[in-house]
Formats: structure tokens, sequence, C-alpha cells
């Protein structure tokens, strides 16, 4: 059965790493990415073929999203939220609540969003699958990552509410584990040392060290298997961790 699955933040680290996962285990599947980087975006649908289809855009442009989905895409069957941003990395007490407001709207907003126009299409599919993911930073504190662990434990809580709310469509939020992308650079080289204790920045700078960050293709497997799969009931609605007994036949 072929299925179309819906992937925000494509065009790097684990958005791009989950649209090769679909595209490589099932001939069937189309995949639609959003991002704003137009050349990279260019470069993988020249790499993908034609089962990948693009919008450049902001994720929080809900004009250009609603429009783009209302010409190019009449099915989709799953959603993989990806698409975030970590910054502002600042204490409560230093807190620019524009910024924070500017997180949400990125990691959490833009997500209520793009479900909310696709639950149409959603409760019609075979499976209807609403991926979220998520953060260890959402369940524990690390100093400065107040908004970006604030809008994690919600986006944990949609997926709560969704499956308690709609009885054909699935969701789970999926924290991915500490994974080598560009926001971990940018955590060791300038939003960590400017604005995180010296203990809080050990714990990444030490994986990366160690040699132990996870390759994108790890939780980028999982991900892409549950919009292949379907999230089984026992998950629906739960937030785990990409390592978590329950998703191994994912892995």
């Amino acid at each position: 059965m072929s299925k179309t699955v819906l992937v925000t933040g494509v065009s790097k680290g684990i958005g791009r790493a989950i649209v090769e996962q679909l595209l490589n285990s099932d001939e069937k599947v189309k995949v639609i990415g959003i991002a704003r980087s137009l050349n990279d975006l260019k470069e993988m649908q020249i790499k993908l073929g034609p089962r990948f289809e693009y919008l450049c855009a902001d994720v929080t442009d809900e004009q250009a999203v609603s429009d783009f989905l209302t010409s190019k895409a009449s099915v989709v069957d799953a959603i993989i939220a990806n698409a975030g941003t970590l910054s502002p990395v600042q204490s409560v007490n230093e807190a620019d609540i524009s910024q924070w407001k500017r997180l949400f709207d990125i990691n959490f907003f833009s997500v209520v969003s793009l479900v909310t126009r696709l639950l149409p299409q959603l409760r019609k599919s075979s499976q209807g699958d609403v991926i979220l993911v998520s953060s260890g930073a959402s369940v524990k504190p690390y100093y400065a990552w107040g908004a970006y662990g604030a809008s994690k434990a919600a986006l944990n809580h949609f997926a709560t509410t969704l499956a308690s709310e709609e009885a054909n469509v699935q969701a789970v939020a999926i924290a991915p584990g500490v994974v080598d992308t560009q926001m971990q650079t940018e955590i060791r080289d300038s939003l960590g040392p400017a604005n995180m204790t010296r203990e809080a920045l050990k714990r990444f700078t030490d994986l990366h060290e160690k040699g132990e960050l996870l390759s994108p293709k790890v939780p980028a497997t999982i991900y892409a298997n549950l919009a292949l799969k379907g999230i089984r009931a026992e998950i629906n609605g739960k937030y785990l961790r990409y390592n978590d007994a329950q998703l191994t036949e994912y892995s």
C-alpha cells in the first residue's frame, strides 16, 4: 500500500536521514518535505527523485504551508514533525519573552497548526500517524534550556491529547537521544559556552570527545519505521526515548 509522509525540517541532520530512510525502505512511499534551505531541497530532489516533493518555507508560515498542501497534497498518511530550534539558550532570569514566543511558534504551534490542517486526511487514512520529535529536555532540566524543554514537554502532552481525542489517528512523541547534528556543534561552539554552566555543557562536550554522539540514522530509522509500519496501540499517546524497549521493532 502506498503512503505519503510529510516531514518537516528535512534539509539536514535527522530530518534528511528520515527522508532517505523512508524512500529507501519502500518504493511505494512518497515524501513531502518542508525546510527553509532551497539549495538543500533542490539537491535532495535531484538525488532522491520524483517521490520527493518539497516546500521551501518556514514552518511557522501558515499561509504558505496551507496553500502548498491544498495544491499538492490530496492525501497525507503520516506526519513526522522534526523542525525545531534550540535558541534562545538563556536562563529564566535573562529570558527575552519575544524570543521564547518565537521558539514556541517553531517548536510547538507550527506542529499544532500542521496537524489541525491535516486531521481530515489523517482520519481518512488506513493508518493516520503523528510522530513528534521530542527531547530528553522535555522531562528534565538543562541549564538555560527552559524555552526548548518547555516546548518539547508541550509536544509530549499534545501527543497524549491527540491519542485521547482522535479515534482514527495515532500519535507518539519520541526523544532521539544526543545526535551528531548541527545543533550539537552550536551547543559546543557558541550557544553553550556563552549561556550554559560549565557543568551543564560538560555532558555534551564529553559525548563528542568520546565519539559517543549518535548517528542521525539511528533515530531516523525509528521515526521512519513508525510512519511506515504504523504506531501500535500500546504506545499511542506516549513519550518514549529512542532506545525504549517498546520501540525495538521500529529500530
